[in-house]
């Protein structure tokens, strides 16, 4: 396994270095913390010639480099098991570049040429007493995300934040309305994808740190958060299903953070009317894709209530279905939240698991040009109409077959 205090395992050959480099930040201290993750993030500072070395390095081995900031001298060389950033030091020397940064745990060097710690302000000290501590109150004002990202590293971590600390973010916290909506999502994302971010979001939202983003948030939206992770701890044993909920319906970009965990924590922040829900979403750039997902979780919520009295009848489970679509395993996990009967969910989610299933995937039995073409139709809303019929049909069991749907179709049209 690679490790940011073992050169060896790294990408390049360390010697290509120049002496002064230096290892630093979360890659140093999750490292400490032996931490161990398959693909390597690995920050160096340099005194000086960043891009240059970035781009020798990036030449020599044949990857991928791009110049992150000019004027900084910031670059990054991409190989298929690592990403290294290089960066140029910020100061006269190192230990003032440390001291510009947001935590003690992260202001830890690595030299690798002399195999050293350099650790100016005493983040050793933290990382074993698991608290993330401040650097300076300035700081954390000149970059008011690092107020948000506390919480999401306290739940990364399981660390707690120090109380001075805590007391800062909690003075500092109307900064945030000065940030990008798309950083302030990418931290939101990241705090309500870890095992502990739904009870560090609680504590950033009583901290004020989502006053001016989330203006609508109360108590009872931190209760649904604490239901559903109560929810997630107790999941109901069925092979693939924790799998599942950790998925997502597409491909995930490296750096991003989907889930349908995380899918269904956001639909228990979201506003109960739909438009409103999706006007929050908008604000905080998800894109459409992302938010229409989300909100699938809330338009299946009545047949989740019908889950917990009479239950579902075989076409209200069709709808069930089809107004998830790949939403469901959030849904699953959100109608366990309420209460839902583990049997019940367990059920529905095999059917879900089931390709061929009737009832979680059916398959159109005729299409518009279908009917057209059979029953001589002509084009116009009651094709629409017609379509609808024979879908009602097939969830109630009626249909199975396209040749039934026509005889069923001419019949019904027949009628009309």
């Amino acid at each position: 396994m690679a490790s940011a205090l073992i050169p060896k395992t790294w990408p390049f050959d360390s010697r290509l270095l120049p002496e002064t480099a230096c290892v630093v930040g979360g890659s140093v201290r999750d490292a400490l913390l032996k931490r161990q993750a398959e693909y390597l993030d690995l920050d160096f500072v340099l005194p000086d010639g960043a891009v240059a070395i970035a781009s020798d390095i990036a030449k020599r081995y044949r990857a991928g480099f791009v110049v992150l900031d000019a004027d900084n001298q910031i670059a990054r060389a991409v190989f298929d098991e690592a990403t290294i950033d290089f960066a140029q030091q910020v100061g006269p020397t190192l230990e003032t570049d440390l001291q510009r940064r947001d935590f003690t745990i992260n202001a830890i060097a690595y030299h690798p040429q002399s195999d050293r710690l350099i650790d100016p302000l005493n983040g050793m000290a933290d990382l074993q007493q698991q608290t993330l501590r401040m650097v300076s109150r300035e700081n954390l004002a000149e970059d008011p995300l690092r107020l948000l990202r506390a919480y999401r590293q306290a739940a990364q971590l399981g660390f707690t934040i120090d109380s001075n600390t805590r007391c800062t973010i909690r003075d500092l916290a109307p900064l945030l309305k000065t940030i990008a909506a798309e950083r302030i999502r990418h931290e939101l994302d990241a705090l309500l994808s870890q095992p502990h971010g739904a009870m560090c979001f609680r504590m950033a939202w009583q901290d004020g740190l989502f006053d001016s983003w989330l203006p609508h948030l109360g108590d009872e939206h931190a209760g649904r958060l604490a239901t559903l992770d109560r929810a997630l701890a107790n999941l109901p044993s069925l092979p693939g299903y924790l799998g599942l909920l950790h998925s997502w319906k597409e491909a995930v970009p490296a750096g991003h953070y989907r889930s349908w965990v995380k899918a269904a924590r956001l639909s228990m922040l979201l506003p109960d009317d739909e438009s409103a829900a999706n006007r929050w979403l908008t604000r905080l750039k998800y894109s459409r894709s992302e938010a229409q997902a989300i909100c699938r979780v809330l338009q299946t919520q009545a047949y989740v209530e019908q889950l917990l009295g009479p239950g579902l009848s075989r076409a209200d489970e069709f709808f069930l279905f089809k107004t998830a679509g790949t939403s469901f395993p959030a849904v699953s996990l959100v109608a366990l939240a309420k209460g839902v009967a583990p049997a019940t969910v367990v059920a529905l989610v095999k059917r879900y698991q089931t390709p061929g299933d009737p009832i979680a995937h059916p398959v159109p039995l005729v299409s518009g040009k279908d009917l057209m073409a059979t029953l001589g139709l002509k084009s116009g809303p009651h094709i629409g109409q017609l379509l609808n019929a024979i879908e009602r049909a097939q969830a109630e069991g009626q249909l199975t077959t396209a040749a039934d749907a026509l005889v069923w179709a001419q019949d019904f049209a027949g009628e009309s």
